[in-house]
């Protein structure tokens, strides 16, 4: 029975997520893993726990089904852009799927042990295990901060109105808390249930409250200086981009859209990560006529291109551009956290099994530091695509004066699949911890703007070939999540530490009083 509800738990966290189900299913579906840690169902009416590998063993049965739910994508990506067989792709992918399934597993060891030794405070205590181990994750081994529990509440924006003051990690352990006032509203006696329950609506109902109040205030909304931002999705195919047949019809398109935008009232203009169908700082011709085209429009243009640094070493760079309204270099940004497999490989040595894929990644480097680009007279960042995850390098940003939060990616790679949809809804949490707009250009979709409180001011349909126009504001007024950081994941895995700690003394007598 223990494995069936981590099977269900694993099916429900997949649904939490885009594109196949809702972020409201997040409150609830660590309920039956919970249920399974605290070994209710061998002794019901009390919490016996398991043993740390019999939790590890849940959390995997669980982190494998929601994985492989969320991160199906990753086979047919590296299968078609990584040139490997489709057995070796699906193989590659349930890799990446077992890697972030340990980090389940770990927190259900964690739980399991805190339940067994110190009763049903173990189930809340095990939020905080799940909160450090994806603040872990966040940087381990270069960091895959993908799909974390928290970004379900995207989807209820009263509640995300919490990662203003706490980020992400916030939000995650809000919803593990949540989860576990359910489960223990499910075990302890029947004379304590109304009380659990009512305890974790209020749980839900306070910062709900408090989000609506927020929401409806809106200040931000008028606040700062406003700008109107032109975003091109020009929709050009991966296996088009680097086609040199097809290079000056590329960049043709992207002009012509971009023109559209300046003649609806566009004073900034964004195209897509790697837009430019050569290495723009390499092709003098192509170079040229980026850069007198933008004079001609007179407005900055920001664009991704890949970068070579030739001396003191040959190094690539995924890279951004900013050109001034006189078609000059105004800034260029270096993209910091690199994709794993896509632009570096880890253990690239020990991978020979997938050698096809080892031998297609391109070898980047990382960059090393948040860069402004200006825009009359404002200072705007920029993350290039999947480092929008990253929570601390939008608030590097902000505290380094940025006003507006920008990404430009190419989501070209995952087709319709989920991750286009997941990767959307991950930047607007970004808009919310910082309290600025994000404008995001994507190469085939999700082109958009997001207001400073997660609101979709206006999206793209995947596979579109369009211009988004629209009206944002410069801000500097600094959230409490910009200020103080992470201090809830730090926090977090101090009391997990310290609860393992407690939890070796071996004092039971908080094993039933709750029953």
């Amino acid at each position: 029975m223990d494995r069936a509800l981590a099977l269900l738990s694993g099916a429900l966290l997949a649904l939490s997520f885009p594109r196949y189900g809702h972020g409201a299913l997040g409150l609830i579906a660590l309920v039956p893993w919970l249920v399974a840690l605290s070994g209710w169902m061998r002794r019901p009416g009390h919490w016996p726990g398991h043993t740390a590998s019999r939790g590890a063993w849940l959390g995997t049965i669980t982190g494998v089904v929601f994985y492989s739910g969320t991160l199906y994508w990753t086979s047919a990506t590296v299968g078609t852009f990584g040139g490997l067989p489709l057995p070796l792709a699906i193989g590659a992918a349930f890799l990446l799927v077992l890697y972030m399934s340990a980090y389940v597993a770990a927190a259900g060891a964690v739980t399991a042990i805190l339940v067994a030794r110190l009763g049903w405070i173990g189930l809340p205590l095990g939020a905080t295990a799940w909160v450090a181990l994806e603040y872990v994750r966040g940087f381990l081994i270069g960091g895959f901060p993908w799909i974390p529990l928290g970004n379900t509440l995207i989807d209820l924006l009263p509640l995300a109105q919490m990662a203003s003051v706490g980020g992400i990690y916030l939000l995650s352990l809000f919803v593990g808390l949540v989860n576990a006032g359910f489960a223990l509203m499910l075990m302890v006696a029947p004379r304590l249930r109304l009380r659990v329950l009512a305890a974790t609506l209020a749980l839900v109902a306070v910062p709900a409250l408090w989000g609506a109040a927020r929401l409806g205030d809106g200040r931000l909304l008028s606040s700062g200086t406003p700008v109107r931002v032109g975003l091109v999705q020009a929709n050009v195919l991966q296996v088009d981009k680097w086609n040199r047949a097809k290079s000056g019809e590329i960049l043709q398109k992207y002009m012509s859209l971009s023109t559209r935008a300046v003649e609806a009232g566009a004073r900034v203009v964004l195209w897509a990560e790697s837009a430019t169908p050569f290495l723009f700082d390499e092709d003098v011709t192509g170079q040229t006529e980026v850069r007198s085209f933008v004079q001609a429009l007179g407005v900055p243009l920001l664009f991704g291109s890949d970068e070579i640094e030739h001396e003191p070493q040959v190094r690539f760079f995924n890279s951004a551009f900013m050109l001034d309204g006189a078609g000059a270099t105004a800034a260029v940004y270096r993209k910091m956290h690199l994709v794993p497999f896509g632009e570096w490989v880890p253990f690239k040595h020990a991978l020979f099994f997938v050698k096809p894929l080892v031998e297609a990644v391109a070898d980047f480097s990382p960059g090393t530091r948040v860069t402004m680009m200006p825009v009359d007279g404002h200072m705007v960042s920029t993350a290039i695509c999947y480092e929008v995850t990253y929570p601390g390098l939008m608030r590097e940003a902000v505290q380094q004066g940025s006003e507006l939060l920008t990404t430009i990616t190419n989501d070209a790679w995952y087709g319709e699949s989920s991750a286009p949809f997941q990767h959307f809804e991950m930047a607007a949490v970004r808009a919310i911890e910082q309290g600025r707009y994000l404008v995001r250009a994507a190469n085939t979709g999700i082109t958009g703007i997001v207001d400073p409180y997660g609101r979709i001011v206006t999206r793209t349909a995947l596979g579109d070939t369009t211009v988004v126009v629209g009206d944002v504001r410069f801000l500097q007024e600094r959230t409490v999540y910009a200020t103080i950081g992470d201090v809830v994941a730090f926090a977090s895995g101090l009391l997990t530490l310290l609860a393992l700690l407690a939890a070796t003394l071996r004092r039971p007598w908080l094993s039933s009083s709750m029953n």
